[in-house]
């Protein structure tokens, strides 16, 4: 049977990406000072004009302002004139501590308060399901169309500040259809780019050096055929862009931050969020669980959920799916995890190394499938092999 299934990634300059990747910025900048701080920033940007406002309680001095400025101007926004300016943009804040009702759940979790014990220290930050998914369709455990949308966007900003070329702007986006035979990914239907550029460049240029530059260095030519699409800026302009083009808002993107819409998506994004909030926390713990399953050999394809209550260490539901791929039964292998795997916050927190400044790297291109996360290692598959025996 064949299926085709598509995923899209954006560049670092897209407004939802400007808005994350500054709510990330100030929590590194909070998290270098005090990395026991609650952490709940929301960015949301438009033509010069960036709002920061959220819950913070920490002990760290942080000039939200100036992070928020070196952000936008790391990303790219440094020309005059083009309604978005690191220089120029206001910039408000609007800041609070964190609401007392929910740090008397996070601080001392219901366990604790019955047993005392190490991990049980802190609950959950709030309610919630969290998903994590691995695949064997690349090396990285991704699905493939939301693999290579990411490498095209991330390409694309490459070749915009290597110079290779001197008419793109910041904003862009890719979107990669790939073609399924039997469950198997087995070719390319469709690429498109679209990329933000000034107002010099003929569209004709543009689409011949997108094409040579950023499509055909990441696509393998295995992948193309004779009958793949490519769509490159069909419009045939794009000239406003970033947040003058259209508003931009933190955690907009949470299927371009995880699968691409391959897997279940529990609904809570990432950006600008401490560990203790297991939306994210317990999202990068679910991917780190379901990518040791498949590398282990335990299934093809994994998507684990995990369900919490607010105030409460351990998950309220822990459950697997394999979609028939697996050697274990899903009943099985659910349980077997909840003896591999610690699903706690505070175990979570300490196993991952997450109270520490690293989210600014994870808020553009993907939370997932970069090696260098703690959240992609393989540490658990020699564990996970002998459960076949």
């Amino acid at each position: 049977m064949k299926r085709l299934f598509t995923s899209e990634s954006v560049t670092e300059g897209h407004p939802d990406k400007v808005c994350d990747q500054i709510a990330d910025a100030i929590l590194d900048a909070i998290f270098a000072q005090d990395p026991r701080s609650r952490v709940a920033c929301e960015v949301t940007a438009t033509t010069d004009k960036v709002f920061i406002m959220g819950e913070i309680t920490t002990s760290a001095v942080v000039d939200v302002e100036k992070v928020a400025r070196e952000t936008i101007k790391k990303i790219g926004y440094e020309e005059d004139g083009v309604g978005f300016d690191y220089r120029t943009c206001e910039i408000v804040t609007n800041i609070n501590k964190q609401s007392a009702d929910i740090a008397m759940g996070v601080d001392s979790s219901i366990e604790h308060k019955e047993s005392g014990s190490n991990y049980d220290t802190i609950g959950a930050g709030d309610q919630g399901m969290m998903f994590g998914y691995a695949c064997n369709e690349t090396d990285a455990y991704m699905p493939l169309a939301i693999y290579y949308a990411h490498a095209l966007t991330k390409k694309l900003a490459d070749v915009r500040k290597q110079g290779l070329v001197d008419y793109l702007r910041p904003d862009g986006k890719a979107q990669v259809t790939v073609e399924y035979n039997d469950g198997v990914a087995t070719r390319i239907e469709a690429v498109v780019v679209s990329t933000q550029h000034n107002d010099k460049v003929d569209i004709e240029t543009l689409r011949k050096d997108v094409k040579s530059l950023v499509i055909d260095a990441v696509i393998p030519a295995d992948l193309i055929d004779s009958e793949t699409k490519y769509y490159i800026n069909p419009t045939g302009r794009f000239v406003i862009g970033g947040p003058a083009g259209d508003s931009g808002l933190t955690g907009r993107k949470i299927i371009v931050d995880t699968y691409g819409g391959y897997a279940a998506h529990g609904g809570g994004s990432f950006s600008g969020k401490d560990p203790t909030k297991v939306d994210r926390s317990a999202t990068y713990f679910a991917r780190y669980v379901a990518k040791n399953v498949v590398a282990a050999g335990l299934a093809d394809r994994c998507e684990l959920q995990v369900a919490y209550a607010i105030g409460k260490a351990n998950p309220v539901s822990v459950s697997i799916d394999t979609f028939g791929t697996g050697k274990l039964t899903d009943e099985e292998l659910s349980l077997a995890l909840t003896k591999v795997f610690d699903f706690r916050p505070l175990a979570i927190i300490d196993k991952l190394g997450l109270a520490a400044p690293v989210y600014a790297d994870t808020a553009s291109y993907g939370h997932f499938g970069k090696a260098h996360y703690n959240w992609e290692k393989l540490d658990k598959v020699d564990e996970l092999k002998a459960l076949l025996k």
